[in-house]
């Protein structure tokens, strides 16, 4: 079977990086027609500039990145650097990149792809706020119908909100945009909160990508020390979530994951819940299912299957 075409749509983030070095260590599977940049957990261009620092550690330089859009559709950026540092792969000192951005816009690159390509054969991967698409939908609505599948990292209903009390980082800085996309009828997976806060990087996984016995390992190991000091003070958990390699790796396995078809629905005006993704898991409402909404993760295997692939990197 022909490897499957996908556009990572990315605002790293060190989660975010290692979700990229997945999808580079499984050329087999995944063919990454490109990475488009947003704006996210660092201003555009710490993201644009860590999105090639992140190829080049994996020996891909000729991955073209594009640098997206730069602020939300409507509100003022909103940023975690408290999580990832300033640059956003904050830990272990890595060297700028030599490779080129792209001239292109990085909205112009994800529409001339889905023009360019036979329909229904390019996957959307977002791993951040969900600006980009929208902003292509909204300047082209004609490659909707085009895309494949969107499989992104976003939302949460029983694990509530990470940067609100109701609302997850990637929906919460621009919800506008997330409303546009989960109402544009594309075939939606949403890997949430529920399942991230169930595939921790406890110590004993750390130390399991240090012991690759490669560069990737020893920086990924780094990575994940780094981020982790946030969220093992916030939840009082074993580990930190590595939330955004579950997009990667429910393309690669998706047997590794449970869910239901249900409808979502984004807040857009409450102040309170802003962001909110308002999941029907339980089928209260009438409303029409529009995302396969992940509920569960075998941990164990996602982190198996992590490490065999950055193992070859």
């Amino acid at each position: 079977m022909a490897p499957r075409n996908i556009i990572i749509d990315t605002d790293p983030g060190q989660d975010d990086a290692v979700a990229i070095l997945l999808a580079l260590a499984s050329p087999d599977d995944l063919n990454v027609l490109g990475i488009t940049t947003v704006a996210g957990n660092v201003p555009l261009h710490f993201t644009s500039k860590n999105a090639r620092v992140v190829c080049e550690l994996a020996g891909k330089p000729n991955v073209p990145v594009f640098a997206g859009c730069d602020a939300p559709l409507q509100r003022k950026l909103v940023t975690a650097e408290h999580v990832h540092g300033k640059t956003g792969l904050d830990g272990v000192a890595l060297p700028d990149p030599t490779m080129p951005l792209q001239d292109r816009h990085g909205v112009d690159f994800i529409i001339q792809v889905l023009r360019d390509e036979p329909a229904g054969s390019v996957t959307l991967c977002p791993l951040g706020p969900l600006t980009n698409i929208a902003t292509a939908f909204q300047r082209a609505p004609e490659i909707i119908g085009r895309v494949q599948e969107i499989v992104l990292m976003g939302g949460a209903y029983f694990e509530v909100g990470n940067i609100t009390p109701a609302a997850e980082f990637n929906i919460y800085v621009d919800p506008e945009a997330a409303d546009i996309v989960f109402k544009s009828g594309v075939q939606i997976t949403v890997l949430p909160l529920d399942v991230t806060h169930k595939a921790l990087v406890t110590h004993a996984r750390v130390d399991a990508f240090g012991a690759l016995g490669n560069r990737i390992g020893e920086v990924v190991a780094d990575w994940t020390h780094f981020f982790e000091r946030f969220d093992i003070a916030k939840y009082g958990s074993a580990g930190a979530p590595l939330h955004d390699p579950t997009v990667i790796a429910y393309l690669l396995q998706p047997d590794l994951f449970t869910g239901r078809h249900i409808n979502v629905e984004i807040e857009t005006q409450s102040d309170l819940t802003l962001g909110m993704t308002v999941a029907d898991w339980w089928g209260v409402t009438e409303r029409a299912p529009n995302a396969h909404f992940i509920g569960t993760i075998d941990s164990d295997g996602f982190f198996d299957l992590l490490t065999t692939r950055l193992a070859r990197l």
